[in-house]
């Protein structure tokens, strides 16, 4: 008994849904190495803006602060002299916000996901507690709410990943 040879249509639905089987496939690896792409690209941008940030510590603007908050012997004796930079409106006010600036700059980036805790934590930690102990009673004096909470934050899920 012989089968019947496909007509012309059955040969054509099938030529089509074999290409269009490749298409779909083409399109999935296409897809796959677009979201390979995008992520990467990614690392790369966060990658970069981590170097970009970290490297304004070293800066003269953040090294000048440093200075001038090692000229003060303890946190207390830096908040007395921050609150009269601050009702001088002096220099060294603007100068000696920067760091506090800078890590609550620092903590948004990592609450929104565009800097790696981890990062932080590797090349900061313990640094990172120490200066919102160094600065603690001069945030506690200025007025009104907390200024800086994703500074204290970020403090304290450091805390949490030290310990």
């Amino acid at each position: 008994m012989q089968t019947p040879q496909p007509n012309w249509a059955e040969q054509v639905t099938a030529i089509a849904t074999a290409v269009g089987a490749l298409g779909l496939l083409g399109a999935i690896g296409a897809a796959v190495v677009a979201g390979r792409q995008v992520k990467e690209a990614r690392k790369s941008r966060e990658s970069q803006m981590a170097g970009d940030f970290l490297r304004r510590w070293d800066e003269d603007a953040l090294v000048e602060t440093r200075q001038l908050v090692g000229q003060f012997a303890t946190p207390e004796v830096l908040s007395s002299a921050f609150q009269r930079f601050i009702a001088a409106n002096s220099v060294e006010a603007y100068v000696l916000y920067r760091e506090l600036d800078y890590f609550e700059q620092l903590a948004a980036l990592e609450r929104l996901g565009h800097f790696d805790f981890e990062l932080i934590k590797l090349l900061l930690g313990q640094t990172l507690i120490d200066r919102w102990g160094l600065w603690k009673p001069s945030i506690d004096a200025l007025s009104g709410a907390n200024p800086y909470p994703l500074f204290e934050g970020l403090v304290k899920k450091m805390k949490q990943a030290i310990d």
